[in-house]
């Protein structure tokens, strides 16, 4: 018994370390994406003075994922989880010095980057399937949650740090500097992944019986989450959830600006990224609560009460006020729900079930940023004006002028995300998913030892 339990001990310290080892490339790699994130789009508007253009570029990054996770997540499922993210970091790095070429040929055209954007996106379609599984591989079921928290932390670093630095980059290196340090960090990341062992995953009997083309694989992702009530009821939860704060995201810049300046601006996104940092710090440290759906439905809770009151008032400080704490729960989202996907799906199935699930989850936010516009446009400011028709009920709360309806907009896809929050509570197939769903794996091993340990049962009796 207590050789079992040393190999136990041995086995999650080697799996945690490996885990470290990879956080720190993929931190390096989020810094450098997250650099030209910010340089790119400054670049185009430079160039165009259009903010189309700008709603392209996200379009054009979402659209592969979106179209291709499905699939994707069968192909990770079938190759080594670490030679498919050292392929898909590879991928990144080319559409990134394909761009310096075409800035060092002079050649380098708006029209071009949509191409590369769609080609960086093919890459990355692969990344989450294939990352989130293999930590699944590498950390022990009851750190899962402080992995998951890590990566939020990483996320939350690259937002807060990348458009300080891009800002101050751009300036003296220019566009081609920025973009050759993202490179870099692929680089980076790529050799990190070259110093790591992640195994192949051990087939399940239900991953051998679901075994068929691309296309029947890719739907058996979809077959597996629709049998389970309770995870379907999590992803489409977490879809309407991404729908409510992608408006947010998209509107956060003219309700600031319709009143305050681009430093009050700066100061709300400030906060914000400080937010995330907070609460990425926090989910690294804890594991999350206990019943770990309690920790996702009130993170949203917590972002869903931040947007009603960010609608409140025409004030910078409280916006930020406000931006800190929805900020804030995003971590705790994430790093609560992450560990129940990981821990009720079987290894081998990870990579199309999470594939499917990026494309239903991830759709949800382009359509907010599409609708989001014309509902500010034609129907909530117009109602917001002075003399309005909503002038003499909303409007003696909140005010009324430039700015109003977007305010008002926040308020109510605040309290849309607070009923969604109750009604998710009031299911209980989502409330007791982690109860009625076996784990995939058992406490305290990483998979790649828990396969083991199924294999040599005798160990359990030395």
């Amino acid at each position: 018994m207590k050789q079992a339990q040393a190999a136990e001990q041995g086995a999650a310290t080697r799996g945690m370390q490996t885990f470290m080892l990879i956080w720190i490339g993929q931190l390096v790699s989020i810094l450098g994406t997250n650099l030209t994130g910010f340089g790119l789009p400054v670049w185009i508007y430079q160039q165009t003075g259009s903010a189309t253009q700008l709603t392209l570029l996200s379009f054009f990054g979402f659209l592969p994922v979106i179209l291709l996770s499905p699939f994707a997540g069968v192909l990770v499922d079938r190759w080594n989880r670490k030679t498919t993210l050292i392929l898909s970091d590879l991928g990144g790095a080319l559409a990134t010095i394909s761009l310096v070429l075409l800035l060092w040929m002079d050649r380098l055209d708006v029209y071009l980057i949509y191409p590369i954007v769609i080609m960086s996106g093919c890459f990355g379609a692969f990344q989450f399937p294939a990352f989130a599984a293999a930590i699944t591989q590498l950390v022990p079921k009851d750190q899962l949650g402080r992995a998951s928290g890590m990566m939020q932390l990483a996320q939350a670093i690259g937002q807060l740090l990348a458009p300080a630095i891009a800002g101050v980059l751009v300036t003296t290196i220019g566009l081609e500097g920025v973009i050759l340090i993202d490179f870099a960090t692929c680089l980076f990341a790529i050799g990190t992944l070259l110093l790591v062992r992640i195994p192949n995953a051990e087939r399940s009997a239900e991953g051998e019986a679901a075994r068929g083309s691309v296309g029947h694989e890719a739907l058996f992702g979809w077959r597996f989450i629709t049998a389970r009530r309770g995870l379907l009821a999590l992803l489409l939860f977490f879809a309407a959830s991404n729908f409510l704060m992608g408006t947010i995201v998209v509107l956060s810049t003219p309700l600031v600006l319709a009143f305050g300046t681009a430093v009050e601006l700066g100061l709300v996104r400030s906060v914000a990224g400080v937010g995330m940092v907070v609460g990425g710090v926090v989910m690294s440290i804890w594991r999350g609560p206990k019943r770990r759906v309690y920790g996702a439905l009130g993170g949203i809770l917590l972002s869903g009460i931040s947007m009603m009151i960010a609608g409140l008032a025409p004030s910078a400080i409280l916006i930020a006020i406000a931006a800190f704490f929805f900020t804030l729960g995003m971590p705790l989202v994430g790093a609560s729900s992450q560990p129940i996907w990981q821990s009720k799906v079987p290894v081998d199935l990870q990579g199309r079930v999470f594939g499917v699930r990026s494309t239903i989850a991830t759709a949800s936010m382009p359509l907010a940023y599409l609708i989001s516009g014309p509902l500010v446009d034609y129907v909530f400011e117009p109602m917001m004006v002075p003399n309005g028709p909503l002038a003499g009920t909303f409007g003696t709360v909140i005010g009324t002028g430039e700015g109003r309806g977007i305010a008002l907009m926040f308020i109510i896809m605040g309290f849309l995300a607070v009923l969604a929050v109750v009604a998710g509570y009031m299911y209980p197939r989502l409330r007791f998913v982690e109860d009625e769903l076996p784990d995939a794996i058992p406490d305290n091993l990483p998979a790649e030892e828990a396969a083991l340990a199924e294999q040599q049962p005798q160990l359990q009796h030395l």
